[in-house]
């Protein structure tokens, strides 16, 4: 089986994180780092035919679109709730998810968590 790995990187949006009232009032910067798995078997063979390819751009939308619209008290619920849109495409096999959130500690550079899922 050839198991393609997109890296999507870097990938800097706004939203609401946080539970202290000025994070809830204020979109802040995150940073996401996405790795996505799906097997590319008939991708690879196919003659360069887009439907056998997992579209990353479409997935990309679909994360842009919950990030910027939500509202989220927990780095663990915006992170897990990436990781279920990547997933929720049939092909994919494997995600991992890394959120950055740049600002949240006065002497670091970022926090961050990650989750994974696989099938």
């Amino acid at each position: 089986m050839q198991n393609a790995i997109i890296n999507i990187t870097n990938l800097r949006l706004r939203t609401f994180i946080g539970f202290n009232p000025e994070e809830r009032e204020k979109k802040q910067d995150v940073v996401l780092n996405l790795e996505i798995h799906y097997p590319a078997d008939i991708a690879c063979v196919s003659g360069d035919e887009v439907e056998h390819a997992l579209n990353y751009k479409t997935v990309t939308k679909a994360v842009i679109n919950l990030v910027e619209s939500g509202h989220f008290l927990l780095l663990e619920k915006l992170v897990a709730d990436i990781l279920s849109e990547c997933h929720r495409h049939p092909s994919v096999t494997y995600t991992k998810v890394r959120v950055d959130k740049p600002h949240a500690l006065r002497f670091a550079d970022s926090v961050s968590l990650t989750l994974a899922w696989s099938q």
